[in-house]
């Protein structure tokens, strides 16, 4: 499609993981064992503490919205990942990459403004258990999930719009299994040192000072039940430890990936596998693994229903 002078391009050639056919197989088929492990147990955890009525408590709230936030996080790169390590010559169409990069920003970050919610959550269970139902009830949970989706929005929409209008004319390869937009930008046929600026400001707004404030957070409540004696201290430190994992294995990779101003970082393709294919939906079951009654609760509805 002609516009001026040069090509538009209508669509983008992906190299994959790997072009091997037997590296492709194998590589299929532990993603779908993967997926048919882990996928099923963060539906079960989204559905258990919505029939259980003993898991009403914010905490259980946050975890539900938490695992469905990963479900639908890896359902924006992985299956097309899956299709492709069957086809020779990967693709996707112009639209598609656009809305790819959308969406993975967008529930990226609305992940990482849930975790900020939670840490709030054990702020108060932790440093005003007596005012903890008036400042973490019901409604005030409901504002900090819309709050955390509402925030991600914003965020993939800033990103999306600035690379919206970039002109790109080829080349159209990216060595890549989706649109990163490191390396988008870079096939742009326009000066674009202004937008990987701003594109960098957003991103390290997001993810590093939500790593950073985390990381402080937990901190604090970690030094804090030190100096407490409560019989409960030990569970509700096993729940911050919990946390602090799902911060590192979520904020970790994409700090590494885009913490620093669109420059190439070692084995870039790999980190990015683990930050959008397994991480995300392993991040739920490392709280329910640590939680007896929350497991408790899943082999009930086990039993109850599929047994």
């Amino acid at each position: 499609m002609e516009q001026g002078n040069y090509t538009v391009v209508t669509e983008f050639v992906l190299l994959g993981l790997s072009q091997t056919h037997e590296v492709q197989m194998v590589l299929f088929f532990f993603f779908l064992l993967f997926y048919m492990i882990i996928l099923p147990g963060n539906i079960l955890i989204v559905l258990t503490v919505q029939r259980d009525s003993q898991l009403g408590s914010p905490m259980y709230f946050f975890l539900a919205n938490l695992a469905f936030l990963d479900i639908c996080y890896c359902s924006v790169t992985p299956p097309k990942m899956l299709a492709d390590l069957f086809l020779h010559r990967k693709t996707i169409s112009y639209s598609a990459c656009m809305a790819q990069l959308f969406f993975l920003h967008f529930l990226g970050a609305a992940e990482a403004f849930l975790l900020m919610a939670m840490a709030y959550d054990r702020y108060v269970a932790i440093c005003k258990p007596l005012h903890y139902t008036r400042l973490v009830n019901r409604r005030v949970c409901c504002v900090l999930v819309g709050a955390s989706w509402g925030g991600g929005f914003i965020h993939g929409i800033i990103l999306f719009a600035l690379t919206i209008h970039l002109p790109f004319c080829g080349p159209n390869v990216l060595d890549n299994f989706f649109c990163d937009i490191h390396q988008l930008v870079k096939l742009a046929c326009a000066d674009t040192y202004m937008v990987e600026l701003l594109m960098f400001l957003n991103n390290g707004a997001v993810i590093i000072m939500s790593f950073a404030l985390l990381l402080i957070s937990y901190t604090v409540l970690l030094l804090k039940l030190q100096a407490q004696s409560s019989k409960g201290k030990s569970k509700v430190a096993s729940n911050c430890v919990s946390h602090i994992i799902v911060v590192f294995v979520m904020c970790g990779p994409a700090t590494y990936i885009y913490g620093l101003p669109f420059q190439t970082v070692p084995m870039e393709k790999i980190v990015a596998v683990f930050h959008t294919v397994i991480f995300p939906l392993t991040n739920p079951m490392i709280y329910t693994l640590r939680n007896r009654e929350i497991k408790s609760s899943m082999w009930k509805l086990i039993r109850k229903h599929i047994l």
